[in-house]
């Protein structure tokens, strides 16, 4: 579903990303685990299509990124750690405003807009300004906007922010559902015990370098995935 080969990114004479390759394949969650500043938001950014790169190549779907962005676009929802939405919309316009870019009917947009608010328990806000949402309740309107054009592959940095227990309890349903139906799932996070449970696979990211990854067993062993985090973070540090 998601092949990342290669990647290469600089900022001046520092390599944000450096040579990295991953393969997140249908029915896969995967995740993306590493420090602050280590290159995983810049990775997730040059995957959506937001940010170019200098080396590599990505595709989603066997579609190039730079070649059909798109395309590629079409496929995929995206939430970023800070969702940056249009606070003068109401929560309905905006998902409305989503539904509208996808091209979803008017009756399959009530229905799965009403069937994630009321999961979310975000159906009597709907109406009220985005401007009046704290961020919890921003986060959960991203995510059902990210799903509710029913996407083949969700990319997200750091979802579980911001959500109270009960939400992230939803969204990791929910993702796990989407995976099972034969999509797939690239997510970001600090948040190593929920990773652990989580995930098929995930992937230790330093200073840009990918340092370990596989699946979960793979990964961390006898060990817990926390333990074996800081024990990479420690080499050469």
């Amino acid at each position: 579903m998601l092949n990342i080969k290669n990647l290469t990114k600089s900022y001046g004479e520092k390599k944000a990303v450096d040579d990295l390759s991953l393969e997140i394949k249908n029915g896969e969650i995967y995740g993306f685990i590493g420090h602050n500043g280590a290159g995983k938001t810049t990775t997730i950014k040059s995957v959506v299509g937001i940010l170019d790169f200098d080396e590599g190549t990505i595709t989603i779907d066997n579609t190039d990124i730079k070649d059909n962005p798109i395309e590629c676009k079409r496929k995929i929802a995206y939430i970023p750690d800070n969702p940056d939405l249009y606070d003068y919309m109401s929560g309905i316009k905006y998902l409305n405003f989503v539904c509208d870019i996808y091209g979803i009917s008017a009756q399959d947009r009530a229905e799965r807009i009403r069937k994630y608010a009321d999961l979310f328990e975000l159906t009597q806000d709907l109406a009220q300004p985005i401007s009046a949402y704290s961020h919890g309740m921003k986060q959960k309107l991203a995510i059902i906007s990210a799903w509710v054009h029913e996407p083949k592959l969700i990319i997200m940095d750091e979802p579980f922010v911001g959500l109270d227990p009960k939400a992230a309890h939803i969204l990791k349903q929910m993702m796990r559902e989407l995976c099972d139906n034969g999509g797939a799932i690239f997510f970001s996070t600090h948040v190593l015990e929920v990773a652990e449970k989580l995930c098929d696979k995930v992937a230790i990211i330093k200073a840009g370098k990918l340092i370990k990854s596989g699946t979960m067993d793979e990964v961390k062993g006898d060990a817990s995935l926390e333990s074996v985090f800081l024990e990479l973070e420690e080499v050469d540090a």
